[in-house]
């Protein structure tokens, strides 16, 4: 129950952060990369049955990544030049899982359809897999967002809930993202755990 909660809440988080000057839609790459979904779902598939907790990993590595600047992979960046890698952020230091299986699902797509399908894309696709593998719902994911070129270490290290924030301090975030205190109880706590409700 609390898994489905949270995967609606994300999905409303995807949608809101996402729909600006742009359409996205569940088609957008049936033309262009026809096998994308069944591509990552086959790797989420494997990756969750060889490790069920990483199907919280990829659900949480979605959610910090929509919560700062959108969904738009700006965590999967690495530090180079002017850019400083998310994952150095402190909600994300040493906690912050699943790299692998999106690396993963990237080689494979870029087999299939090179330069097509946004890793933001296929990030919201595991995060909605993960929870169907799960027991949770299914939704079709809006698709056609396009990558980040910048990261923002701050933007994480100000606007991630942390564990140790007060429910004011949790709930002013969240209401900052267009959140309620609905999306708080359903995660706020919940993605800083083992994530053992959901297997």
């Amino acid at each position: 129950m609390v898994c489905s909660i949270i995967a609606i809440t994300l999905l409303a988080l995807g949608l809101a952060s996402n729909i600006i000057g742009r359409f996205l839609y569940p088609q957008f790459y049936d033309h262009s990369c026809p096998r994308a979904q069944e591509i990552v779902r086959n790797v989420v598939a494997k990756a969750v049955a060889k490790e069920p907790r990483m199907a919280a990993s990829l659900l949480r590595l979605h959610f910090h990544d929509c919560f700062v600047k959108g969904c738009d992979a700006s965590i999967l960046l690495d530090s180079s030049g002017s850019i400083i890698s998310e994952r150095r952020s402190n909600p994300n230091r040493n906690s912050a899982r699943g790299f692998e299986v999106i690396d993963k699902i990237k080689a494979a797509m870029e087999k299939e359809c090179p330069h097509t399908v946004s890793c933001a894309d296929f990030m919201a696709l595991a995060a909605r897999d993960s929870t169907v593998l799960t027991g949770g719902p299914s939704w079709e994911v809006p698709l056609g967002r396009r990558d980040a070129r910048g990261a923002s270490l701050s933007g994480f290290n100000n606007n991630i809930p942390a564990p140790n924030n007060t429910f004011q301090t949790i709930l002013t975030k969240f209401k900052l993202q267009g959140l309620d205190i609905v999306d708080v109880v359903a995660l706020s706590g919940k993605l800083y755990s083992s994530f053992t409700f959901c297997k």
